[in-house]
């Protein structure tokens, strides 16, 4: 008899393009937040896949804090013209320009949680009624409350204990008028899968993502990165490291690791033997201990 036997990559990819299509059956206009990081580019490749040879029926939305690295936006821009994407950028500087939001200040001044408005404000202009996000349950405790689809209330804001059950696979779309939902079909992927699922299917990655020479300097505990739009103060020796980047975000608080793992191989070894979570080199979660859950309550990724 032949062997209908699927590997652990098989099954997290049957789901999530189970999610990813059943998101576009349930709702009319949805649309994929891609960041530039790892996660949201898988996600983007199994929508490409999913719905071939047609194009995706969802655009990705990129919320730009404007502090990217410049890497990050250059890999973006070639992504989208390989999986025949459309982009819609939401901009956190016109938010700031506009009034929408104050831009904070001093040596820990990051835009990572003004992202918030913007994305709404985003979906709003869009009329998004769900958003694919590249969310994982491994990531942070915040997010191991996440259902597949997480319901948003009219202000966008996630409610923990209000979720709807989810049983044999069968999901709960439903809203009032400007309701929307949230979509995250890797949440079973774990870090080692997504990067297991990068190699299998020679997922091309942000440079970052491996072994660099960089100029950066440590700060509660993460080591960041001198860009233009953070400087060290004068206590912060910089100093010339081998590094590269677990995680891909806004560059004043998105700390990397000192690494030579150069190639896929040597970030699974890597991966494999870490004692932290990728997340831990974000120094905006380490603002307090609900801090991720607090910024999604108000209606973030």
């Amino acid at each position: 008899m032949p062997n209908y036997h699927l590997s652990q990559l098989d099954q997290l990819e049957a789901e999530a393009i189970f999610i990813l299509r059943e998101t576009a059956a349930q709702f009319e206009n949805p649309a994929l937040l891609f960041s530039g990081g790892k996660d949201s580019i898988v996600m983007a490749w199994l929508a490409r896949k999913a719905f071939w040879p047609a194009r995706m029926p969802f655009p990705l939305v990129h919320i730009d804090t404007g502090h990217n690295f410049e890497e990050t936006m250059t890999y973006r821009d070639e992504f989208v013209d390989l999986i025949r994407a459309s982009l819609v950028v939401g901009s956190v500087q016109e938010s700031i320009d506009s009034g929408r939001v104050i831009e904070e200040k001093g040596p820990n001044a990051s835009r990572n949680k003004l992202q918030t408005v913007t994305l709404l404000d985003t979906i709003e202009s869009n009329q998004y009624d769900a958003c694919l996000g590249g969310g994982r349950r491994d990531e942070e405790k915040a997010r191991a409350k996440e259902r597949f689809f997480s319901h948003r209330d009219d202000f966008g804001q996630w409610d923990p204990k209000n979720q709807r059950p989810e049983l044999w696979n069968l999901f709960n779309g439903r809203k009032n008028p400007g309701e929307h939902f949230r979509v995250f079909p890797l949440s079973n992927f774990t870090e080692m899968d997504i990067w297991m699922y990068i190699k299998r299917e020679k997922i091309p990655l942000p440079s970052i993502y491996f072994s660099h020479e960089r100029d950066v300097f440590e700060r509660n505990g993460s080591l960041l990165a001198v860009t233009e739009f953070l400087k060290p103060q004068d206590h912060e020796p910089v100093t010339r490291q081998i590094v590269r980047f677990r995680t891909i975000g806004d560059a004043t608080c998105t700390g990397a690791v000192e690494s030579t793992a150069s190639n896929l191989d040597e970030v699974i070894a890597e991966v494999a033997a870490a004692r932290q979570t990728e997340r831990g080199t974000r120094s905006d979660d380490k603002r307090s201990e609900t801090a991720m859950e607090d910024r999604k309550k108000e209606g973030y990724f």
